[in-house]
């Protein structure tokens, strides 16, 4: 349940924070916050990341719910006791919902954080991507674990291999 309240928090924080974007900023203004590293610039994607595959909403659809229905089959099989995996489930859950929220009400995705990361200008995203890309590290992370994890039991503590 608690992983189910950190997609609730994803999307809820996503959503406020593109509703401010698009009532109170016109398309392509931007507000500087720290000169030439971050900006809240107001932007439309009608794509994937960087802008790719413009246009093609069913695709986006068919995928999207596909993902949802995995994540939350993976959550109610795997997450229970693995605190990390659970979270990280949580944050792409919520990611993928605020985002297919955009796209089934607007027909895009608002995004607004524009970022300069070593004077690279970074393609302008927003909460549910950041939660999505943060969820997946995470997930690696609970994958390098779990591999760590087999090996030791597979090969025990003096380096030889149990049957």
């Amino acid at each position: 349940m608690f992983y189910y309240l950190i997609a609730l928090f994803v999307i809820l924080m996503d959503q406020i924070t593109k509703w401010l974007i698009v009532s109170r900023m016109q398309f392509g203004e931007s507000i500087q916050i720290i000169d030439k590293i971050l900006y809240i610039t107001s932007h439309r994607n009608r794509g994937a990341a960087w802008g790719i595959l413009q246009g093609q909403m069913w695709l986006f659809y068919v995928i999207t719910l596909i993902v949802i229905a995995a994540i939350v089959v993976y959550i109610q099989r795997a997450a229970k006791g693995k605190w990390l995996l659970g979270l990280s489930l949580g944050l792409m859950l919520g990611g993928a919902i605020g985002n297919f929220i955009d796209r089934v009400i607007r027909k895009e995705v608002v995004d607004f954080i524009h970022a300069f990361i070593f004077g690279y200008n970074f393609p302008v995203f927003n909460i549910a991507d950041s939660a999505l890309c943060i969820g997946v590290i995470l997930l690696m992370i609970q994958m390098l674990r779990d591999e760590r994890e087999t090996k030791e039991k597979s090969y025990g503590e003096n380096g030889t291999h149990h049957s």
